[in-house]
C-alpha cells in the first residue's frame, strides 16, 4: 500500500508538474499562454513564412519569460497552460498559409487543454497577413471562440503595435512597453501576467471600463524615442497615470508606420473600474500626445549617405556609427538592399588596404557564403550577395575580396562570414541578421570599438551600440522602412493623419469606451 501512495503521489505531481507548473495544489486558476509577433511592413516585397516564427510549443515556452520560471512566485500562483508562442524578426508582410497553419496549431492546443480561467495573450501588434486587416484582431476572436467569454485575456503588446477596436474589445486587459528602445520589454510582460493574476486572484474579473481613443499621428519610432523630448516626457505620464486608485492599467501605442492598413495610427487606452478616472486619464493621455505631435524629431542626426560618409571619413571620433535606415531588418525592412553597400565600395577612400576601417552588418548571400566556407578562412571568394529580395534600388551586388572569418549555427544567420575588401569588413550572411551586440562582431573577430566606421543596417541604436558609439548619424536611406514616411504611398490609412495632413484640425479625442467582452 506505501508503494502504491508513493506511485499515486508521482503521478500527481507529474501531471502537476507538466500542466501547472505550479506547486500550490490544484485551486489555482489555469492560464493559456498564447501568441504570435512581427513587425511587417507592406512597402516590402519580402513576405515572412511560417519558419521565420520559430514556433515553441508546450514548456518550451516558459524559456521566454523568465519570470515564469520554476521558482518564481508568478508561476506558483496558476496553472500554467503554455500553447504556441511565435516570434519573427520584422520583415516583409506574412503569407496567408503561414498565418493560418500557426493560428490552427495555437487552436488545437487550446481546445486540447482547455477550460481557462485566463490567458496570456503575447503579440507585437503590427502583424500584416496577405489578404488579411488587422490580423491580431482576426487571431484574438478566433481564440475567443475557442476559450469562451468567461475566460479574461490579457494582451501584452509592443508600443509599436496597432491597437484597432476589435483587439481592444476582445482583450479584458491590456498594456504595451513604455520604453523605446524596448528596455522594459519583459517588465511589460510580467505587468500583463500579474494584472491578470491579480484580477483572478481577487475575484474581480473584467475590469469594467476601457477607454480607448485613437490619436491620427502615425510616425517611425526614429522620431519617438523615449530617450528624447517629447517621447520621453510623454510616457513618463503613463506609469503615475496606471497607478491611481480605480485604474488596472495605461498605455500609449505610437503604431507601426510601414504598414498601410486603417488601424495604423496612435492609440491611447486606459482600462479599470472607475469610469469618471477611467475615461478623464486616456484623455488627458490623448491630449498630452496630440499637442507634441509637431515636436517630434530624428532621436539622432539624419543626413543622406554621401553626407554621412563625409563626415564619419573626417571626424576624429571613433567608432562613427552610421545607419543604414531604409533596409532595417528590426522595423520590417527585407535586409538585403544593396544601395548603400554600392555606394561605399564605390568610394575611392576604402579601396586601398590603409583606408579607414570600416564594418558593414550586413548583407544576405547564401551563395556567396557557401563559396566563402570551401574558401576558408584566408582565401578568396569572387560573387554576389544582396538584392534577391529588395531589387528596386540596386541589383546583386558583385564582392571580390578575401574571407576573415567564419562562424556556423547562429540562430539568426544560421552561417555569416567576413569578406575584407580594401579596408570594408563585410558581414553576409546566410539569412538576414540585424547586428545588436559587440559580441555579434567580436565572435567574428572584428573590433567594433576600435575600428573608425561601423555601418549597421538599424534604425535608432540599441543600448549595447549606443554606449559603444563615439559619434553616430542615422543616414537615409531607401529601403521597404524609408524614414521618410510622407513619400511612401499610403493609400489605405484613415485621414486626415498627421502628418501628411499637416494643417488638419484637432481631432475628437474624446474617450470612447469599449464594451466588456462578451458583451
Amino acid at each position: 500500500m506505501k508503494n502504491f501512495k508513493l506511485v499515486l503521489l508521482f503521478i500527481a505531481f507529474g501531471c502537476s508538474n507538466q500542466k501547472g507548473n505550479s506547486d500550490e495544489g490544484n485551486n489555482l486558476p489555469r492560464i493559456a499562454i498564447a501568441g504570435l509577433a512581427i513587425e511587417s511592413s507592406t512597402f516590402s516585397p519580402a513576405q515572412t513564412d511560417e519558419e521565420a516564427f520559430h514556433a515553441k510549443t508546450g514548456d518550451d515556452v516558459f524559456s521566454l519569460y523568465p519570470f515564469l520560471s520554476l521558482d518564481s512566485s508568478d508561476r506558483r500562483q496558476a496553472d500554467w497552460i503554455p500553447t504556441l508562442k511565435g516570434t519573427s524578426l520584422p520583415g516583409g508582410i506574412v503569407t496567408r498559409e503561414a498565418y493560418e497553419s500557426l493560428v490552427t496549431q495555437m487552436l488545437t492546443l487550446l481546445k486540447q487543454n482547455g477550460p481557462y480561467d485566463g490567458l496570456f495573450f503575447d503579440i507585437h501588434g503590427a502583424m500584416s497577413v496577405v489578404g488579411l486587416d488587422d490580423p491580431e484582431g482576426d487571431l484574438i476572436i478566433r481564440i475567443r471562440e475557442v476559450v469562451g467569454e468567461k475566460t479574461l485575456i490579457s494582451t501584452s503588446m509592443d508600443l509599436h503595435g496597432n491597437v484597432s477596436f476589435r483587439l481592444a474589445q476582445n482583450s479584458d486587459l491590456i498594456t504595451c512597453y513604455r520604453m523605446a528602445p524596448h528596455e522594459d520589454a519583459i517588465q511589460s510582460k510580467k505587468r500583463a501576467v500579474e494584472n491578470l493574476l491579480s484580477r483572478l486572484k481577487s475575484g474581480k474579473g473584467k475590469p469594467a471600463y476601457k477607454a480607448w481613443i485613437p490619436v491620427p499621428v502615425l510616425l517611425p519610432g526614429e522620431k519617438t524615442s523615449t530617450r528624447v523630448e517629447p517621447g520621453k516626457s510623454l510616457y513618463a505620464q503613463v506609469a503615475p497615470a496606471a497607478n491611481q486608485d480605480g485604474i488596472v492599467d495605461a498605455a500609449i501605442w505610437i503604431g507601426y508606420a510601414w504598414a498601410d492598413e486603417p488601424r495604423n495610427h496612435a492609440v491611447v487606452m486606459v482600462i479599470g473600474d472607475d469610469k469618471n478616472r477611467v475615461t478623464s486619464t486616456a484623455e488627458s493621455l490623448a491630449n498630452s500626445f496630440w499637442n507634441v505631435r509637431s515636436e517630434f524629431k530624428f532621436i539622432a542626426p539624419t543626413a543622406s549617405l554621401k553626407e554621412s560618409l563625409d563626415m564619419a571619413i573626417a571626424s576624429d571620433q571613433h567608432p562613427f556609427f552610421i545607419s543604414d535606415m531604409g533596409d532595417n531588418p528590426t522595423a520590417g525592412g527585407a535586409g538585403d538592399v544593396t544601395w548603400t553597400l554600392k555606394e561605399i565600395l564605390g568610394r575611392s577612400e576604402f579601396k586601398s588596404t590603409d583606408g579607414p576601417s570600416l564594418i558593414y552588418a550586413s548583407i544576405p548571400g547564401p551563395e556567396l557564403v557557401s563559396q566563402a566556407v570551401k574558401a576558408g578562412v584566408g582565401g578568396k571568394v569572387d560573387g554576389y550577395a544582396g538584392a534577391a529580395i529588395d531589387n528596386r534600388f540596386s541589383p546583386p551586388i558583385r564582392l571580390s575580396g578575401i574571407v576573415t572569418a567564419i562562424n556556423q549555427g547562429d540562430a539568426h544567420a544560421e552561417t555569416e562570414v567576413v569578406v575584407k575588401i580594401g579596408s570594408v569588413h563585410v558581414i553576409v550572411t546566410k539569412k538576414r541578421k540585424p547586428y545588436h551586440l559587440e559580441s555579434d562582431f567580436t565572435k567574428l573577430g572584428l573590433d567594433p570599438r576600435n575600428t573608425d566606421i561601423v555601418v549597421v543596417k538599424i534604425g535608432y541604436l540599441v543600448p549595447e551600440l549606443y554606449d559603444m558609439r563615439a559619434d553616430w548619424i542615422m543616414a537615409l536611406t531607401p529601403g521597404g522602412v524609408d524614414q521618410d514616411i510622407e513619400r511612401l504611398e499610403f493609400k489605405r490609412i484613415n485621414r486626415p493623419m498627421f502628418p501628411f495632413d499637416k494643417d488638419m484640425k484637432d481631432p475628437d479625442l474624446k474617450a470612447q469606451l469599449v464594451p466588456v467582452s462578451g458583451q
